[in-house]
């Protein structure tokens, strides 16, 4: 892998996208430490100490912005969740449906709505913020030598600033750096804040000793589980898939043999991001209207066996949803049918689509069971023990990091490969 990384350093294009990727992410972790005008940064990270769960699982997501009260303090959720509900609507407004399908110029269009609709999120979600930080559950006291209206719409001006900025910072990894920079962005939101769960989970204990233990047990067991993720992570179904001999001029085409390849986790980390943007989405409201209820049902959906079922249950759901979004039987047999392709077996048009689904189905769902159990297992472990480094090293946590890691090391192995050079999976 060492000599990989040095071969993507001698290509100059790839260098320079490599490094305009580490310059836009060191951007975000420096805005992640910029704490918004006018806020009493000593008294607000004391009193956020005291937060509940879900302001803590919140924390993470935005890699500490949230505790700092930073200008990134919004994070990248509200474009996240702008981006599930685009992706619903495909499925229920017919007009949207239709811009997913018209190539560049559709996509174009989704994502200009996917904007505003990330600006209108995080507007509410600023406004939330400035009414539970100002409440008596913390009691912060913004800057009293200006006007308290003037404060407040500085403060939300500033956190809807972040966000927008936030997004702007994606999109440009994406279109000029390597990898897809939303998922980049939480990536290094999560590594930013293994360093001090690993020095809280040392310091658990009384005894140095045991927290070193404990500490060292769980690394090692995370190291463990690693291999079997990638596993899964790049097994596949494959579908093997015969071409009939045809004339076309003087050649003889066809008479070949293939395989459509189907990820066991097609939808890769896309379904733990939804699940959890979906699960903490009622802390978001909780800190909006500041409602004692409210906030407990967060609490509530942010711990314990409802939380591990509600986990279970949307990502096995996002699984076949992002899987049945980005994979199309109906084209796949169009297209094997206009090459004369088919099937050992199947029939041509409507058996062949039939047996697509059903062999899509059956893959999909032990690829769905068996994230959800990463990402439920740790969970269960923390609520037991209250080990801060199984939180930050939690399942989900592990997973997002992975599957960023291996989509941008992939990204990275076809740019060397245009270059004639050997990738990271040989």
């Amino acid at each position: 892998m060492l000599s990989s990384i040095i071969d993507a350093f001698k290509v100059p294009e790839l260098r320079k996208k490599i490094l305009f990727t580490l310059a836009i992410l060191a951007l975000y972790r420096f805005g992640a430490y910029v704490p918004v005008p006018g806020i009493p940064f000593n008294e607000f990270a004391n009193s956020f100490q005291d937060s509940g769960v879900s302001m803590t699982m919140l924390d993470l997501f935005t890699g500490g912005a949230l505790s700092n009260f930073s200008v990134f303090s919004l994070g990248i959720m509200p474009y996240i969740t702008a981006s599930i509900i685009m992706q619903l609507m495909q499925g229920v407004i017919p007009a949207v449906g239709r811009w997913a399908k018209e190539g560049d110029a559709g996509r174009k269009k989704i994502t200009q709505v996917t904007r505003y609709l990330t600006l209108g999120l995080g507007l509410i979600n600023a406004v939330g913020y400035l009414f539970l930080f100002k409440s008596s559950a913390y009691g912060v006291v913004f800057s009293t030598e200006v006007p308290e209206l003037l404060t407040d719409i500085i403060v939300v001006f500033t956190l809807v600033a972040g966000t927008a900025f936030i997004m702007w910072m994606g999109e440009l990894i994406t279109q000029r750096g390597i990898g897809n920079g939303m998922s980049l962005i939480i990536f290094v939101s999560i590594v930013s804040r293994v360093p001090s769960a690993i020095f809280s989970s040392v310091n658990l204990t009384a005894d140095l000793g045991m927290g070193i233990a404990i500490t060292a047990l769980i690394i090692l067991v995370v190291l463990a589980c690693i291999p079997a993720i990638i596993f899964v992570e790049r097994a596949q179904r494959r579908i093997p898939v015969n071409y009939a001999k045809r004339v076309q001029g003087r050649k003889m085409m066809g008479g070949q043999s293939t395989y459509i390849p189907l990820k066991v986790n097609a939808a890769g980390v896309i379904p733990i991001i939804f699940a959890s943007c979906l699960i903490y989405f009622p802390a978001q409201l909780a800190a909006l209207f500041n409602i004692e209820w409210l906030t407990n049902v967060a609490n509530a959906m942010s711990t314990g066996w409802i939380n591990w079922i509600l986990t279970v249950l949307l990502i096995v759901f996002f699984a076949y949803f992002y899987t049945s979004m980005v994979f199309n039987p109906e084209d796949t047999a169009d297209n094997l049918r206009k090459q004369g392709g088919f099937i050992p077996g199947v029939r041509p048009g409507t058996a062949t689509v039939t047996y697509i689904k059903n062999v899509l189905h059956r893959v999909t769902l032990p690829g769905g069971i068996f994230i959800a159990a990463i990402a439920v297992v740790p969970s269960i472990v923390f609520f037991f023990t209250g080990n801060t480094l199984i939180q930050a090293f939690g399942g989900t946590s592990i997973l997002i990091m992975i599957g960023v890691a291996l989509d941008t090391m992939s990204k990275v192995e076809s740019q060397l490969k245009m270059h004639n050079y050997d990738g990271f999976f040989k």
